[in-house]
């Protein structure tokens, strides 16, 4: 399947979805704790009712999983999986970063996602076996990863330093950091879409849900890049990820022990 309308679909929803939350980040919102810590708005939560609502018009008998609550068992294996505002932090202090992200699974295995980042003016989509783009403005362009192959010249994605200490690989996390030409940590989307593009070579994370995996694992392979979780597996649901290029995946493994 080539699987064009819910492609179609998935990109108007997120446009939508898009210009709905700049309209509340510029009126500003504000934000509420959730039972794991994490903050979410209004904008979150409409954000998922306009996904819901536009794909139970289009595909009644798909299933739904959502970041803020939304759930619909599957029939015949088919699965949206919907981050309304992916990065709430930087959405609540204006920081543009912030995306919408949705994707369709399909017996497990994810076919294809979009990712918007409203305030950059940027879309990203992937298909499964059929690549990955990115729209900035009116440029299209066809995603694919860095050909940087030594570590001294690449540059590090690594999300959540607040959880440095607490992750498996904390006592080499400084010096493996110290091999890289740069170190950046800007949020798990765009510091992803980093990777995918060819500005960055490794992307950790090392805390993090399907919804927040499932766009960007699709956009990694279209790109050519490298996705598995810290046990090495290819998979969304790890509750970790790594997105690298191939020439750095013996790095990133060492790393993790893996």
């Amino acid at each position: 399947m080539t699987f064009q309308r819910e492609l179609d679909v998935a990109r108007d929803l997120a446009w939508r979805a898009g210009q709905q939350s700049l309209m509340y980040m510029r009126q500003g919102v504000t934000a509420e704790d959730k039972y794991d810590d994490s903050p979410v708005t209004i904008a979150d939560r409409e954000a998922e009712k306009l996904f819901v609502a536009g794909l139970s018009a289009a595909f009644p008998e798909d299933g739904l999983m959502g970041e803020e609550g939304a759930s619909k068992e599957a029939v015949g294996g088919r699965r949206w999986i919907i981050d309304p505002v992916d990065g709430t932090r930087d959405f609540v202090r204006k920081n543009r970063l912030w995306a919408n992200l949705i994707a369709l699974e399909v017996d497990g295995v994810v076919e294809i996602g979009v990712a918007t980042f409203p305030a950059l003016d940027e879309v990203y989509w992937g298909v499964r076996g059929r690549g990955a783009w990115r729209c900035s403005g009116s440029r299209t362009e066809q995603l694919h990863h860095s050909n940087i192959t030594e570590i001294r010249k690449a540059v590090l994605c690594a999300n959540r330093m607040q959880d440095g200490l607490i992750v498996p690989y904390s006592s080499k996390l400084l010096d493996f950091m110290s091999q890289f030409w740069a170190v950046r940590s800007l949020g798990g989307a765009m510091d992803a879409m980093f990777v995918c593009s060819g500005s960055a070579e490794v992307w950790l994370e090392p805390t993090c849900k399907p919804w927040d995996l499932a766009v960007l694992q699709v956009i990694a392979h279209g790109a050519g890049c490298r996705f598995f979780d810290y046990h090495g597996k290819d998979h969304i649901y790890g509750d970790n990820a790594v997105i690298c290029t191939p020439a750095l995946e013996g790095e990133v493994r060492k790393l993790l022990g893996i």
